[in-house]
């Protein structure tokens, strides 16, 4: 989502904050592969969502001169559609998690991109101040 600020805290403690720029939420899927990680760092990157001069949405998150932070989020993955518990069996488990948590964030960082990050894994309070609020659904295998 495109923000005017967002902020991690754990335990009450200040872990990441940004000021303008993009807070991604990122659920990683059992059988997601390193390409669909390369998928959303080449999107969330080029995505041409900051104003231009004009007001029009036509600036990436460079152009903008935006940060992103990146917060892991397995609750992505919970399916909802029977009962009353999520089933959660489609996130990936933590070990593979990890690791194309991590595989984003330096993509992005290859890109000359400033990301800052949650804690993987950890209870985490996030808070953001929305802009817009302009906030898209990415999946590297899904057509919307």
């Amino acid at each position: 989502m495109r923000v005017n600020r967002a902020s991690v805290a754990i335990g009450g403690r200040a872990v990441s904050a940004i000021d303008r720029g993009l807070l991604v939420l990122l659920g990683v899927e059992v059988d997601d592969e390193p390409a669909d990680g390369d998928y959303l760092v080449s999107k969330i990157a080029g995505l041409r969502i900051f104003p231009d001069d004009d007001d029009k949405m036509n600036r990436d998150i460079a152009e903008a001169g935006g940060e992103i932070l990146i917060v892991s989020q397995f609750t992505l993955l919970g399916d909802c559609r029977k009962g009353k518990r999520p089933s959660f069996i489609r996130a990936a488990r933590p070990t593979a998690g990890l690791e194309s948590f991590e595989r984003c964030c330096q993509g992005l960082r290859q890109l000359g991109l400033t990301v800052r990050t949650g804690e993987f894994g950890a209870d985490m309070q996030v808070e953001s101040i929305n802009d817009g609020p302009v906030t898209l659904l990415l999946d590297s295998r899904r057509v919307f």
